[in-house]
This record gives C-alpha cells, sequence and structure tokens, in this order.
C-alpha cells in the first residue's frame, strides 16, 4: 500500500467540489434539494459513500451545507485568521479520527472520520479539513465571488497563476466574455 497524505491537488479538489455543491444549494435556498438530487451531485463530485447514504444522512447533510454557506461566502472578504476561527467552531462539532485507507481502487489516502461515521459527518470532515488545510497553505486569497454581473457565487481558485474570474456555471464566463466583446467592438466602432 502506498501512502499519500493529502496534496494540494486533493485539496484543490475538495474544495472546488464543497464550492460547486454550495452554489446550487445556495440556488435552492427556499426548499431542500431532493435527496436523490443531493445524492446525485455528491457522486458526481467523487463522494463514494453517497449512493449508499441514507435518506436521513443526506437530508441532515442538505441542512448542514446550508448552516456551512455563510462561511463560504465569507472567504473572499474575510482575514485568514477570521476564518480559521470559524472553521475550528465547525471541527468542535465533528468526531475526527484520522485514518489511513485504501479502497474503490482510489489508493491509499486519509479519512478524517471513523468507518461508522454518517455520511452528512464525513462530507463535512471532508470539506472543512480541506479547507483548514488551505487557510494553513493560503489563507483566503483563493477564494473569490464570481465576476459576472448578478452572480454572487463563490469560487475556489485552483489556478497555478490565479487568473480565475468566474464562478463554475458556463454562462456567466460567456455572457461577460460578450459584453466585453461587444463593448471593445462599438468603442473600435467609433474611434
Amino acid at each position: 500500500m502506498q501512502l499519500s497524505s493529502p496534496t494540494h491537488s486533493d485539496i484543490r479538489l475538495t474544495l472546488e467540489a464543497m464550492v460547486d455543491i454550495l452554489n446550487r444549494v445556495a440556488d435552492t435556498e427556499a426548499e431542500p434539494i431532493s435527496a436523490g438530487e443531493l445524492r446525485n451531485m455528491l457522486a458526481e463530485q467523487g463522494f463514494s459513500r453517497a449512493d449508499n447514504a441514507s435518506e436521513a444522512s443526506v437530508h441532515r447533510l442538505d441542512r448542514r451545507l446550508r448552516d456551512l454557506l455563510p462561511l463560504f461566502r465569507t472567504l473572499p472578504t474575510i482575514r485568514a485568521e477570521e476564518a480559521s476561527r470559524l472553521v475550528n467552531e465547525q471541527l468542535t462539532e465533528l468526531t475526527i479520527a484520522p485514518a489511513i485507507v485504501d479502497h474503490g481502487g482510489v489508493g491509499a489516502h486519509i479519512h478524517w472520520t471513523p468507518a461508522t461515521a454518517r455520511f452528512d459527518d464525513q462530507v463535512l470532515a471532508d470539506a472543512l479539513m480541506a479547507l483548514a488545510q488551505e487557510l494553513c497553505d493560503d489563507g483566503t486569497s483563493r477564494f473569490g465571488v464570481c465576476g459576472a454581473d448578478g452572480c454572487d457565487a463563490v469560487f475556489y481558485d485552483g489556478t497555478r497563476n490565479r487568473s480565475k474570474r468566474f464562478c463554475t456555471d458556463p454562462r456567466c464566463s460567456s455572457r461577460t466574455h460578450t459584453a466585453e466583446h461587444r463593448a471593445r467592438k462599438r468603442t473600435a466602432d467609433k474611434g
């Protein structure tokens, strides 16, 4: 068994997945996401236990993600020290018991919760531990708010040159680039 600790790539993937899920949850603030829809979102993002998670655990996760949403929304505007304090508060609510596991063909990796942990605890522990490591490595500098007019979705910028400007909704970048192109064309036509 080849041992590996969470790499920057693992942290990036977890944070990108969590921000995407939280933005999708935020789009449905009025009512909970169906258990099936949330289960599918989590499975798409690589949470291997999603398919077998109990409906009760998925419903708890929906509620807990909504509780976590304000923290992620503030990351682009707060200092790392404040974010660390908020993450530490969240972590006190979880049973963290790291263990090295090797399953599902993904190779040896760390699970932050015991094998008996509820699915919602496992997902939150993964997200919070990835966020904690990111705060230690880069602070809050890699979090931003979508640059498209009318979109307040948060993103995690895992690019090397930190050039990300938009959330994962392709309409945001497309709409903005189209508007910028039309503005340049109007300026060029006048000049």
